[in-house]
């Protein structure tokens, strides 16, 4: 299905209105984009709400906050620039009307030619790697769907990649792991081998029970700026047929296959393990200039109590497992506070299909 997690429509006021949620890459990032394997979840701590209401022409309405237009000064409008950067949900919006109307006129479903207004607010971190943009273009897509009742005709597996299109559209560099826990909400594992991308235009994915995860924890930076600024490239030497690259990201595909199994048994020891074996490969393909030291040292400062950490997504926030309980989970708190880290415990949420969605799904 679509990102839905929780939705509102009412027919007195014909508003659709869908919410999406951030996500956690469990195990196996980053190669869903290298023909891997990977294991996320949605969490409901943060989230991004897109609502629809008709009218007489189509409207993006931008976010008093998050497309800011007006400032006090030169000098204002420059340093937001440099904290913000020129990004808002407004390109996200129209980017995914765009490839919506695209798609449903490329396969032949017909749209009505009613017209509406988009708006959005977000509480999703900038820049912790917790899939914000995607989020957004989720919850809309959702909107989408329902607003023009075609939410049975187009297939689940195919809507992250309509997110994903949407995202492309805008220049932004991703995989479909993120949009597809979006997508279907709760506990994802996710097969994203060659002959399924390139048999079916995506992958196989299959939800987990969100009771199968322990108890996790989120640390990030309320201030992510150094987030690793240095270019990566771990794209081109896969390309060039690097050994390194290419036998680490069979290993971290390997991760993602071998904690299926690990949280079907609940063996939650092994689950740390595979969790701090997923990131020390990130780091030695990557390097830690690229992944950067605020980042590091948020893993690594949950190692120094005995928890398992590794990045959430690219980096910015850190998933982090307590195997020794409530004692180390309090230290673990503590000493984030010392370093200026937001620590909170996780919130999952259950899959988000619905009897329409499950239709869909390919048998």
């Amino acid at each position: 299905m679509d990102s839905k997690i929780s939705s509102s429509s009412s027919s007195s006021s014909s508003v659709i209105e869908h919410k999406a949620y951030a996500r956690v890459g469990l195990l196996g990032n980053p190669s869903d984009v290298y023909y891997g394997r990977t294991i996320s979840f949605a969490f409901s701590n943060f989230w991004a709400c897109v609502q629809l209401r008709p009218s007489e022409e189509l409207v993006i309405t931008p976010h008093p906050t998050h497309d800011f237009v007006h400032f006090r000064s030169l000098d204002h409008l420059v340093n937001r620039l440099s904290s913000e950067g020129y990004y808002g949900g407004v390109r996200l919006l129209m980017a995914i009307c765009k490839v919506f109307y695209s798609y449903c006129r490329e396969n032949e479903i017909n749209l009505h030619t009613r017209n509406f207004t988009l708006s959005y607010d977000t509480n999703i971190p900038r820049q912790t790697g917790l899939s914000g943009s995607s989020a957004i273009v989720c919850a809309a897509l959702s909107c989408l769907l329902d607003f023009f009742d075609v939410r049975h005709l187009i297939k689940v597996e195919v809507r992250p990649n309509l997110v994903l299109a949407a995202e492309k559209e805008l220049g932004i560099v991703a995989g479909l792991q993120d949009r597809v826990a979006q997508v279907y909400g709760g506990l994802v594992y996710m097969d994203f081998s060659q002959e399924h991308m390139e048999k079916l235009g995506h992958g196989i994915y299959t939800p987990m029970d969100i009771n199968l995860l322990p108890p996790l924890y989120l640390i990030y930076a309320d201030n992510p700026s150094d987030s690793g600024k240095v270019h990566s490239t771990v794209r081109q030497r896969w390309l060039d047929g690097d050994k390194l690259i290419i036998s680490s990201m069979q290993e971290v595909a390997m991760v993602a296959e071998e904690g299926r199994t690990v949280l079907l048994e609940k063996d939650y020891s092994k689950l740390a393990a595979l969790m701090n074996r997923n990131f020390d490969l990130r780091r030695r393909m990557f390097g830690d200039d690229v992944l950067g030291a605020l980042n590091i040292e948020m893993v690594e400062l949950a190692r120094r109590v005995g928890a398992a950490s590794k990045f959430t997504g690219s980096g910015g926030a850190v998933v982090v497992f307590c195997p020794d309980g409530p004692s180390q989970v309090k230290l673990l708190e503590e000493n984030c506070q010392k370093a200026g880290f937001v620590f909170q415990p996780i919130q999952a949420v259950p899959s988000c299909l619905n009897e329409v969605d499950l239709k869909t799904l390919s048998s």
